[in-house]
Protein backbone atom coordinates (compact mmCIF):
# COMPACT_ATOMS: atom_id res chain seq x y z
CA UNK A 1 0.00 0.00 0.00
CA UNK A 2 0.99 3.57 -0.56
CA UNK A 3 -0.61 6.57 1.31
CA UNK A 4 -0.05 10.16 0.79
CA UNK A 5 -1.72 12.60 3.13
CA UNK A 6 -1.58 15.92 3.73
CA UNK A 7 -2.76 18.07 7.10
CA UNK A 8 -4.01 16.61 10.42
CA UNK A 9 -6.76 15.11 11.40
CA UNK A 10 -8.72 16.83 13.63
CA UNK A 11 -10.57 13.60 15.92
CA UNK A 12 -12.27 16.38 18.40
CA UNK A 13 -14.29 17.95 15.82
CA UNK A 14 -14.48 15.53 12.98
CA UNK A 15 -15.15 12.14 14.35
CA UNK A 16 -13.52 8.50 13.40
CA UNK A 17 -11.10 8.60 10.33
CA UNK A 18 -12.98 7.24 7.17
CA UNK A 19 -12.52 3.81 6.67
CA UNK A 20 -10.67 2.85 10.01
CA UNK A 21 -7.66 4.39 9.42
CA UNK A 22 -6.51 1.75 6.99
CA UNK A 23 -6.70 3.41 3.78
CA UNK A 24 -4.28 6.59 4.75
CA UNK A 25 -0.46 6.73 6.09
CA UNK A 26 1.14 9.19 8.29
CA UNK A 27 2.31 13.16 6.88
CA UNK A 28 4.00 12.66 3.87
CA UNK A 29 4.75 9.69 1.72
CA UNK A 30 4.60 6.19 3.64
CA UNK A 31 4.58 2.84 2.09
CA UNK A 32 4.60 -0.94 3.30
CA UNK A 33 4.69 -3.97 1.17
CA UNK A 34 4.68 -7.94 1.62
CA UNK A 35 7.94 -8.95 -0.59
CA UNK A 36 8.18 -12.55 -1.79
CA UNK A 37 11.95 -13.02 -1.09
CA UNK A 38 13.86 -16.09 0.42
CA UNK A 39 16.36 -13.94 2.13
CA UNK A 40 16.71 -10.71 3.59
CA UNK A 41 19.42 -9.44 0.67
CA UNK A 42 16.88 -10.64 -1.68
CA UNK A 43 13.82 -8.73 -0.11
CA UNK A 44 15.99 -5.32 0.03
CA UNK A 45 16.52 -5.98 -3.72
CA UNK A 46 13.47 -6.07 -4.56
CA UNK A 47 11.77 -3.36 -2.22
CA UNK A 48 14.50 -1.52 -4.03
CA UNK A 49 13.61 -2.02 -7.57
CA UNK A 50 9.89 -1.35 -6.11
CA UNK A 51 10.62 2.30 -4.29
CA UNK A 52 12.27 3.08 -7.91
CA UNK A 53 9.43 1.77 -9.67
CA UNK A 54 6.56 3.78 -8.13
CA UNK A 55 8.54 6.84 -7.91
CA UNK A 56 8.58 7.13 -11.66
CA UNK A 57 5.08 6.02 -11.87
CA UNK A 58 3.82 8.42 -9.13
CA UNK A 59 6.68 11.58 -9.53
CA UNK A 60 7.66 11.45 -5.86
CA UNK A 61 10.24 10.51 -4.16
CA UNK A 62 10.47 7.33 -2.99
CA UNK A 63 13.67 6.40 -4.12
CA UNK A 64 14.86 8.36 -1.17
CA UNK A 65 13.57 5.08 1.07
CA UNK A 66 16.99 3.56 1.39
CA UNK A 67 18.15 1.03 4.79
CA UNK A 68 17.89 4.44 6.68
CA UNK A 69 14.39 4.68 6.19
CA UNK A 70 13.00 0.91 6.06
CA UNK A 71 12.00 -0.86 9.22
CA UNK A 72 10.37 -4.64 9.29
CA UNK A 73 7.20 -4.61 11.37
CA UNK A 74 6.41 -7.30 13.62
CA UNK A 75 2.51 -7.09 14.25
CA UNK A 76 1.53 -3.64 13.19
CA UNK A 77 0.34 -4.68 9.82
CA UNK A 78 -1.38 -8.10 7.84
CA UNK A 79 -1.16 -9.03 4.84
CA UNK A 80 -4.50 -8.12 2.86
CA UNK A 81 -6.48 -9.97 -0.21
CA UNK A 82 -6.88 -13.50 -0.46
CA UNK A 83 -3.54 -15.67 -1.22
CA UNK A 84 -2.92 -19.43 -2.38
CA UNK A 85 -2.01 -21.87 0.04
CA UNK A 86 1.42 -21.85 1.08
CA UNK A 87 2.00 -18.49 -0.28
CA UNK A 88 2.53 -16.36 2.71
CA UNK A 89 5.44 -18.79 4.41
CA UNK A 90 8.61 -16.44 2.42
CA UNK A 91 6.63 -13.20 2.39
CA UNK A 92 8.78 -10.12 4.41
CA UNK A 93 7.27 -7.00 5.39
CA UNK A 94 9.00 -3.70 4.68
CA UNK A 95 7.85 -0.14 5.88
CA UNK A 96 9.21 2.62 4.32
CA UNK A 97 8.32 6.68 5.56
CA UNK A 98 9.19 10.32 3.88
CA UNK A 99 8.10 12.60 6.15
CA UNK A 100 9.00 15.58 4.76
CA UNK A 101 7.77 14.72 1.23
CA UNK A 102 5.29 17.44 -0.06
CA UNK A 103 2.16 16.79 -1.84
CA UNK A 104 1.25 18.05 -4.91
CA UNK A 105 -0.68 17.76 -8.45
CA UNK A 106 2.28 16.21 -9.50
CA UNK A 107 1.25 13.23 -7.54
CA UNK A 108 -2.69 13.50 -8.43
CA UNK A 109 -1.99 13.18 -12.47
CA UNK A 110 -0.59 9.78 -12.35
CA UNK A 111 -3.28 8.91 -9.65
CA UNK A 112 -6.16 9.55 -11.83
CA UNK A 113 -4.54 7.82 -14.93
CA UNK A 114 -4.94 4.50 -13.12
CA UNK A 115 -8.58 5.44 -12.97
CA UNK A 116 -10.71 3.70 -15.93
CA UNK A 117 -11.91 6.66 -17.07
CA UNK A 118 -9.05 8.76 -16.23
CA UNK A 119 -10.69 11.79 -13.98
CA UNK A 120 -13.23 12.59 -17.13
CA UNK A 121 -16.38 10.60 -15.95
CA UNK A 122 -18.42 10.16 -12.17
CA UNK A 123 -17.19 11.03 -9.01
CA UNK A 124 -13.30 11.88 -10.22
CA UNK A 125 -14.58 14.31 -12.48
CA UNK A 126 -14.92 16.22 -9.58
CA UNK A 127 -11.24 16.06 -8.46
CA UNK A 128 -9.15 19.23 -9.09
CA UNK A 129 -5.90 19.94 -8.03
CA UNK A 130 -6.92 23.24 -6.58
CA UNK A 131 -9.64 22.06 -4.94
CA UNK A 132 -8.24 19.23 -3.31
CA UNK A 133 -4.81 20.46 -2.16
CA UNK A 134 -6.81 23.33 -0.80
CA UNK A 135 -8.97 21.10 1.80
CA UNK A 136 -7.89 21.30 5.38
CA UNK A 137 -7.06 17.56 5.10
CA UNK A 138 -6.56 14.99 2.28
CA UNK A 139 -5.27 11.37 1.81
CA UNK A 140 -4.37 9.51 -1.40
CA UNK A 141 -4.06 6.05 -1.09
CA UNK A 142 -3.38 3.06 -3.40
CA UNK A 143 -3.90 -0.68 -2.55
CA UNK A 144 -2.78 -3.72 -4.36
CA UNK A 145 -3.67 -7.22 -3.14
CA UNK A 146 -4.05 -10.57 -4.83
CA UNK A 147 -7.34 -12.30 -5.15
CA UNK A 148 -6.49 -16.05 -5.74
CA UNK A 149 -9.42 -18.65 -6.77
CA UNK A 150 -6.81 -21.37 -6.80
CA UNK A 151 -2.89 -21.91 -6.82
CA UNK A 152 -2.86 -20.91 -10.24
CA UNK A 153 -5.61 -18.76 -11.08
CA UNK A 154 -4.74 -15.41 -9.16
CA UNK A 155 -5.59 -11.60 -10.04
CA UNK A 156 -4.07 -8.80 -8.90
CA UNK A 157 -6.97 -5.97 -7.32
CA UNK A 158 -5.90 -2.20 -7.39
CA UNK A 159 -8.49 -0.03 -4.73
CA UNK A 160 -7.55 3.47 -5.24
CA UNK A 161 -9.16 6.12 -2.47
CA UNK A 162 -9.32 9.64 -1.89
CA UNK A 163 -10.77 10.83 1.24
CA UNK A 164 -10.97 15.24 2.06
CA UNK A 165 -11.98 17.45 4.53
CA UNK A 166 -13.58 20.73 2.86
CA UNK A 167 -14.27 23.72 4.59
CA UNK A 168 -17.33 24.57 2.61
CA UNK A 169 -16.94 28.16 3.41
CA UNK A 170 -13.14 28.49 1.92
CA UNK A 171 -13.74 26.81 -1.11
CA UNK A 172 -16.95 28.93 -2.02
CA UNK A 173 -14.89 32.10 -1.21
CA UNK A 174 -12.67 32.01 -4.42
CA UNK A 175 -16.16 32.03 -6.64
CA UNK A 176 -18.55 34.34 -4.54
CA UNK A 177 -15.75 36.47 -2.60
CA UNK A 178 -12.68 36.74 -4.30
CA UNK A 179 -11.68 39.93 -3.01
CA UNK A 180 -12.00 39.81 0.96
CA UNK A 181 -14.88 41.45 2.05
CA UNK A 182 -16.61 42.12 5.59
CA UNK A 183 -19.54 40.27 6.14
CA UNK A 184 -22.71 42.45 5.22
CA UNK A 185 -24.85 43.54 8.94
CA UNK A 186 -27.67 41.96 7.73
CA UNK A 187 -26.18 38.76 7.73
CA UNK A 188 -24.89 38.92 10.93
CA UNK A 189 -25.90 37.27 14.02
CA UNK A 190 -25.14 39.06 17.20
CA UNK A 191 -25.51 38.37 20.76
CA UNK A 192 -27.94 40.78 22.08
CA UNK A 193 -27.64 39.31 25.85
CA UNK A 194 -24.00 41.06 26.20
CA UNK A 195 -24.04 45.03 27.55
CA UNK A 196 -21.85 46.38 24.37
CA UNK A 197 -23.87 45.43 21.51
CA UNK A 198 -24.55 48.10 19.55
CA UNK A 199 -25.34 49.10 16.43
CA UNK A 200 -21.26 49.46 15.79
CA UNK A 201 -20.72 46.84 17.83
CA UNK A 202 -21.08 43.09 17.11
CA UNK A 203 -20.34 39.76 19.51
CA UNK A 204 -20.95 37.37 16.94
CA UNK A 205 -23.01 33.85 17.71
CA UNK A 206 -22.23 30.23 16.09
CA UNK A 207 -23.91 29.36 13.81
CA UNK A 208 -26.52 26.95 14.55
CA UNK A 209 -27.77 26.54 10.87
CA UNK A 210 -26.70 24.03 8.12
CA UNK A 211 -24.48 25.65 5.26
CA UNK A 212 -25.31 25.82 2.03
CA UNK A 213 -23.67 24.07 -0.84
CA UNK A 214 -23.43 22.58 -4.24
CA UNK A 215 -21.12 20.38 -5.77
CA UNK A 216 -20.35 23.34 -8.20
CA UNK A 217 -19.82 25.69 -5.23
CA UNK A 218 -17.63 23.37 -3.46
CA UNK A 219 -15.49 21.50 -6.26
CA UNK A 220 -16.54 24.44 -9.19
CA UNK A 221 -17.74 21.89 -11.35
CA UNK A 222 -20.44 19.00 -11.47
CA UNK A 223 -20.22 15.48 -11.53
CA UNK A 224 -19.98 14.50 -15.22
CA UNK A 225 -21.90 11.58 -16.04
CA UNK A 226 -21.33 8.09 -14.60
CA UNK A 227 -18.36 5.73 -15.02
CA UNK A 228 -19.79 2.23 -16.43
CA UNK A 229 -17.45 -0.44 -15.49
CA UNK A 230 -19.41 -3.00 -13.73
CA UNK A 231 -23.39 -2.64 -15.59
CA UNK A 232 -26.65 -1.43 -15.22
CA UNK A 233 -26.89 -2.75 -11.80
CA UNK A 234 -26.81 0.64 -9.87
CA UNK A 235 -23.57 -0.28 -8.10
CA UNK A 236 -20.97 2.24 -6.27
CA UNK A 237 -19.01 2.67 -9.67
CA UNK A 238 -22.32 4.30 -10.97
CA UNK A 239 -23.91 6.16 -7.87
CA UNK A 240 -22.29 9.02 -5.42
CA UNK A 241 -23.58 9.10 -1.84
CA UNK A 242 -24.59 11.56 0.32
CA UNK A 243 -24.57 10.57 4.18
CA UNK A 244 -26.65 13.56 5.79
CA UNK A 245 -29.68 14.13 8.11
CA UNK A 246 -33.03 12.42 6.86
CA UNK A 247 -34.85 16.11 7.47
CA UNK A 248 -32.23 17.62 5.14
CA UNK A 249 -33.41 18.83 2.02
CA UNK A 250 -31.66 17.90 -1.09
CA UNK A 251 -32.39 19.35 -4.63
CA UNK A 252 -31.12 17.77 -7.52
CA UNK A 253 -29.96 19.49 -11.07
CA UNK A 254 -30.03 17.15 -14.25
CA UNK A 255 -31.49 17.03 -17.27
CA UNK A 256 -30.28 12.83 -17.57
CA UNK A 257 -32.32 10.12 -16.23
CA UNK A 258 -31.42 9.50 -12.51
CA UNK A 259 -32.75 7.99 -9.49
CA UNK A 260 -32.20 7.97 -5.60
CA UNK A 261 -32.41 5.25 -3.42
CA UNK A 262 -32.93 5.99 0.49
CA UNK A 263 -32.26 3.67 3.62
CA UNK A 264 -34.14 3.53 6.58
CA UNK A 265 -31.81 2.50 8.65
CA UNK A 266 -28.78 4.43 7.13
CA UNK A 267 -29.03 8.54 6.76
CA UNK A 268 -27.29 7.72 3.41
CA UNK A 269 -28.85 8.52 -0.25
CA UNK A 270 -27.13 7.09 -3.02
CA UNK A 271 -28.15 8.63 -6.45
CA UNK A 272 -27.48 6.88 -9.75
CA UNK A 273 -25.68 9.21 -11.90
CA UNK A 274 -26.69 9.50 -15.83
CA UNK A 275 -24.68 6.59 -17.98
CA UNK A 276 -25.12 9.26 -21.39
CA UNK A 277 -22.27 12.49 -19.70
CA UNK A 278 -24.92 14.51 -18.90
CA UNK A 279 -23.80 17.10 -15.62
CA UNK A 280 -25.03 16.00 -12.40
CA UNK A 281 -25.46 18.41 -9.30
CA UNK A 282 -27.17 18.72 -6.24
CA UNK A 283 -27.66 20.82 -3.79
CA UNK A 284 -28.46 21.55 -0.03
CA UNK A 285 -29.75 24.96 1.37
CA UNK A 286 -29.29 26.44 4.43
CA UNK A 287 -31.43 24.69 6.69
CA UNK A 288 -32.35 24.50 10.50
CA UNK A 289 -32.05 21.21 11.72
CA UNK A 290 -33.59 20.29 15.03
CA UNK A 291 -30.73 17.24 15.07
CA UNK A 292 -27.67 17.04 13.37
CA UNK A 293 -26.28 14.14 11.42
CA UNK A 294 -24.42 12.19 14.08
CA UNK A 295 -20.48 11.65 13.61
CA UNK A 296 -18.73 8.27 14.97
CA UNK A 297 -16.61 8.91 18.03
CA UNK A 298 -12.83 7.52 17.70
CA UNK A 299 -12.13 4.69 19.63
CA UNK A 300 -8.78 6.04 20.68
CA UNK A 301 -7.08 9.46 21.33
CA UNK A 302 -3.34 9.75 20.41
CA UNK A 303 -0.38 12.39 20.73
CA UNK A 304 3.17 12.60 20.50
CA UNK A 305 5.31 15.91 21.01
CA UNK A 306 8.97 16.23 21.64
CA UNK A 307 10.40 17.42 25.41
CA UNK A 308 13.33 18.38 26.55
CA UNK A 309 15.73 21.20 25.46
CA UNK A 310 19.26 21.55 24.58
CA UNK A 311 21.62 20.53 21.72
CA UNK A 312 22.45 16.88 23.13
CA UNK A 313 19.71 15.27 24.08
CA UNK A 314 15.50 15.43 24.34
CA UNK A 315 12.79 13.25 24.95
CA UNK A 316 9.53 11.55 23.01
CA UNK A 317 5.84 11.58 25.18
CA UNK A 318 3.34 9.72 23.78
CA UNK A 319 -0.20 9.67 25.30
CA UNK A 320 -2.70 7.66 24.23
CA UNK A 321 -6.55 7.88 25.84
CA UNK A 322 -9.37 5.50 25.88
CA UNK A 323 -12.52 7.66 25.98
CA UNK A 324 -14.94 3.85 26.22
CA UNK A 325 -16.66 3.83 29.67
CA UNK A 326 -17.11 0.09 29.30
CA UNK A 327 -14.36 -1.75 27.27
CA UNK A 328 -10.87 -1.80 27.75
CA UNK A 329 -8.98 -1.70 23.98
CA UNK A 330 -5.39 -3.17 23.02
CA UNK A 331 -3.36 -1.66 20.92
CA UNK A 332 0.00 -1.62 18.80
CA UNK A 333 2.36 1.35 19.40
CA UNK A 334 5.51 1.37 16.40
CA UNK A 335 7.71 4.08 15.80
CA UNK A 336 10.13 4.47 12.95
CA UNK A 337 12.98 6.71 14.16
CA UNK A 338 15.78 7.69 11.97
CA UNK A 339 19.36 7.20 13.14
CA UNK A 340 20.72 10.27 14.66
CA UNK A 341 17.73 10.23 16.86
CA UNK A 342 19.06 7.40 19.52
CA UNK A 343 16.33 6.31 22.07
CA UNK A 344 17.23 5.02 26.01
CA UNK A 345 15.12 2.30 25.79
CA UNK A 346 15.91 1.56 29.71
CA UNK A 347 14.20 5.01 30.09
CA UNK A 348 10.87 3.77 28.72
CA UNK A 349 8.53 4.90 31.32
CA UNK A 350 4.75 3.92 31.41
CA UNK A 351 1.99 5.55 33.55
CA UNK A 352 -1.80 5.37 33.57
CA UNK A 353 -4.56 7.99 34.94
CA UNK A 354 -7.64 5.97 35.18
CA UNK A 355 -10.98 7.46 36.71
CA UNK A 356 -11.60 3.10 37.67
CA UNK A 357 -8.01 3.43 39.95
CA UNK A 358 -4.75 1.60 39.42
CA UNK A 359 -4.27 -1.07 37.31
CA UNK A 360 -2.52 -4.16 38.96
CA UNK A 361 -0.96 -5.24 35.60
CA UNK A 362 1.52 -3.17 33.66
CA UNK A 363 0.03 -1.42 30.86
CA UNK A 364 3.19 -2.25 28.14
CA UNK A 365 2.51 -6.36 27.52
CA UNK A 366 5.16 -7.27 24.65
CA UNK A 367 8.06 -5.22 23.64
CA UNK A 368 10.14 -5.16 19.94
CA UNK A 369 12.99 -3.18 19.55
CA UNK A 370 15.80 -2.86 17.00
CA UNK A 371 18.32 -0.26 17.65
CA UNK A 372 19.92 1.55 14.85
CA UNK A 373 23.35 1.46 13.35
CA UNK A 374 24.82 4.95 12.50
CA UNK A 375 23.94 5.48 8.29
CA UNK A 376 22.79 2.04 8.18
CA UNK A 377 19.35 1.68 9.41
CA UNK A 378 16.88 3.25 11.40
CA UNK A 379 15.52 2.54 15.22
CA UNK A 380 12.07 0.07 14.84
CA UNK A 381 9.91 0.32 18.31
CA UNK A 382 7.23 -1.68 18.51
CA UNK A 383 4.84 -1.89 21.99
CA UNK A 384 1.65 -4.02 22.47
CA UNK A 385 -0.31 -2.19 25.19
CA UNK A 386 -3.61 -2.71 26.92
CA UNK A 387 -5.75 0.92 27.92
CA UNK A 388 -8.70 -0.38 30.42
CA UNK A 389 -11.71 1.76 30.06
CA UNK A 390 -11.46 5.56 30.61
CA UNK A 391 -8.00 5.38 31.36
CA UNK A 392 -5.16 7.60 29.48
CA UNK A 393 -1.80 6.13 29.24
CA UNK A 394 1.39 7.92 28.67
CA UNK A 395 4.47 6.81 26.86
CA UNK A 396 8.32 8.59 27.71
CA UNK A 397 11.32 7.91 26.91
CA UNK A 398 14.65 9.88 26.14
CA UNK A 399 16.54 9.83 23.74
CA UNK A 400 20.74 11.44 22.09
CA UNK A 401 21.26 13.42 19.48
CA UNK A 402 23.74 12.39 17.22
CA UNK A 403 26.53 14.73 15.33
CA UNK A 404 25.95 14.71 11.41
CA UNK A 405 28.46 15.35 9.06
CA UNK A 406 28.58 18.77 7.64
CA UNK A 407 27.48 17.04 3.90
CA UNK A 408 24.47 14.93 5.23
CA UNK A 409 22.70 18.31 6.09
CA UNK A 410 19.72 18.91 4.14
CA UNK A 411 19.29 22.80 2.86
CA UNK A 412 17.25 23.67 5.03
CA UNK A 413 18.91 22.43 7.85
CA UNK A 414 17.39 25.03 10.81
CA UNK A 415 14.23 24.41 10.03
CA UNK A 416 14.68 21.04 12.00
CA UNK A 417 14.33 17.28 11.03
CA UNK A 418 11.15 15.33 10.31
CA UNK A 419 10.35 12.18 12.26
CA UNK A 420 8.09 9.68 10.54
CA UNK A 421 4.45 9.38 12.27
CA UNK A 422 3.83 6.86 14.94
CA UNK A 423 1.94 3.95 13.96
CA UNK A 424 -1.10 3.04 16.30
CA UNK A 425 -3.02 -0.50 15.40
CA UNK A 426 -6.51 -1.02 17.47
CA UNK A 427 -6.45 -5.08 17.08
CA UNK A 428 -9.82 -6.62 16.66
CA UNK A 429 -12.17 -7.31 19.47
CA UNK A 430 -15.84 -8.73 20.10
CA UNK A 431 -17.17 -5.89 19.08
CA UNK A 432 -15.09 -4.31 16.45
CA UNK A 433 -13.82 -7.23 13.96
CA UNK A 434 -11.53 -5.36 11.89
CA UNK A 435 -8.26 -3.30 12.69
CA UNK A 436 -8.20 0.06 13.05
CA UNK A 437 -5.25 2.45 12.64
CA UNK A 438 -4.27 6.19 14.43
CA UNK A 439 -1.39 8.00 12.93
CA UNK A 440 -0.19 10.74 15.19
CA UNK A 441 1.17 14.19 13.72
CA UNK A 442 4.89 14.31 12.68
CA UNK A 443 7.94 15.88 14.68
CA UNK A 444 10.46 17.97 13.95
CA UNK A 445 13.41 17.60 16.09
CA UNK A 446 16.42 20.12 16.02
CA UNK A 447 19.62 19.30 15.34
CA UNK A 448 23.11 20.81 16.50
CA UNK A 449 23.60 22.54 12.97
CA UNK A 450 26.83 24.60 11.81
CA UNK A 451 27.00 27.79 10.52
CA UNK A 452 27.12 27.46 7.07
CA UNK A 453 27.51 31.07 6.73
CA UNK A 454 30.74 30.90 8.22
CA UNK A 455 32.66 29.19 5.06
CA UNK A 456 31.33 31.79 2.66
CA UNK A 457 32.55 34.77 5.10
CA UNK A 458 35.57 33.17 5.27
CA UNK A 459 35.91 32.48 1.64
CA UNK A 460 35.10 36.18 0.76
CA UNK A 461 36.94 37.70 3.44
CA UNK A 462 40.34 35.56 2.22
CA UNK A 463 39.85 36.10 -1.24
CA UNK A 464 39.37 39.85 -0.80
CA UNK A 465 42.65 40.45 1.56
CA UNK A 466 44.51 38.04 -1.20
CA UNK A 467 43.42 40.16 -4.29
CA UNK A 468 44.04 43.56 -2.22
CA UNK A 469 47.45 41.80 -0.74
CA UNK A 470 48.80 40.41 -4.37
CA UNK A 471 47.79 43.49 -6.15
CA UNK A 472 50.07 45.98 -3.92
CA UNK A 473 52.86 43.19 -3.64
CA UNK A 474 52.66 42.48 -7.46
CA UNK A 475 53.03 46.39 -8.01
CA UNK A 476 55.47 46.91 -6.11
CA UNK A 477 58.08 44.19 -7.81
CA UNK A 478 56.91 45.27 -11.40
CA UNK A 479 56.66 49.07 -10.92
CA UNK A 480 60.01 51.02 -11.51
CA UNK A 481 60.03 54.65 -10.72
CA UNK A 482 62.59 56.81 -12.01
CA UNK A 483 63.36 60.41 -12.03
CA UNK A 484 62.49 62.76 -15.42
CA UNK A 485 66.39 63.63 -15.73
CA UNK A 486 67.74 59.84 -15.64
CA UNK A 487 64.87 59.34 -18.88
CA UNK A 488 67.67 59.91 -22.26
CA UNK A 489 67.01 61.62 -25.09
CA UNK A 490 65.25 59.09 -27.42
CA UNK A 491 63.10 57.88 -24.52
CA UNK A 492 61.79 61.99 -23.80
CA UNK A 493 61.68 62.04 -27.48
CA UNK A 494 59.00 58.95 -27.80
CA UNK A 495 57.35 60.53 -24.74
CA UNK A 496 56.52 63.89 -26.48
CA UNK A 497 55.56 62.19 -29.59
CA UNK A 498 53.21 60.24 -28.25
CA UNK A 499 51.74 63.42 -26.46
CA UNK A 500 51.52 65.17 -29.68
CA UNK A 501 49.50 61.98 -31.37
CA UNK A 502 47.23 62.21 -28.47
CA UNK A 503 46.76 66.11 -28.55
CA UNK A 504 46.34 65.72 -32.75
CA UNK A 505 43.80 62.62 -32.35
CA UNK A 506 41.78 65.04 -29.80
CA UNK A 507 41.61 67.61 -31.51
CA UNK A 508 40.24 65.80 -34.91
CA UNK A 509 37.41 64.05 -33.05
CA UNK A 510 36.13 67.29 -31.67
CA UNK A 511 36.35 69.24 -35.07
CA UNK A 512 34.23 66.46 -36.65
CA UNK A 513 31.31 66.55 -34.00
CA UNK A 514 31.42 70.27 -33.91
CA UNK A 515 32.04 70.83 -37.67
CA UNK A 516 29.18 67.89 -38.66
CA UNK A 517 26.61 69.87 -36.97
CA UNK A 518 27.34 73.25 -38.46
CA UNK A 519 26.91 71.59 -41.69
CA UNK A 520 23.54 70.48 -40.82
CA UNK A 521 22.65 74.24 -39.49
CA UNK A 522 23.87 75.83 -42.38
CA UNK A 523 21.66 73.59 -44.99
Amino acid sequence: MEGVPAGRWDDESWGARPSGGRREGGTGVEIWAWVDAQSDEEANARWLTLTNTLSGLFCASLNFIDSTKTIRPAVSFEPEGIHPKGAMDNLQLLHGVLPHEVVCTENLTPFLKLLPCKGKAGISSLLDGHKLFDASWQAMAIDIRPVCTSETDCILEIEQTIDMVVDIARSKRPRDNPIPRPIPESELECDTSKSYNGDDTCFPLTKTSESAWSLTEVFGRPIHGSCSITGDDGTSAESVCLNVSPERTVEVRSEGVWSETKYDVDPKRCFKLPSNGTAFDFSLPEQTLPVHAPTDRPRLYAARSITGYGQERGGVQAVLRNPSATESIEVVYMESLPWYMKPYLHTLRSSMVSLSGPSAAGPIKETFYRPALDRHRGCHLELILTIPPSSTLTLTYDFEKAILRYTEYPPDANRGFDVAAAVVRLLPSKNFPQDIYLRTTTLLLPLPTPDFSMPYNVIILTSTVMALGFGSIFNLLVRRLVAVDEIGPAGLALVVLQLQGRIRAAIQRLTSKFGTKGEKKTQ
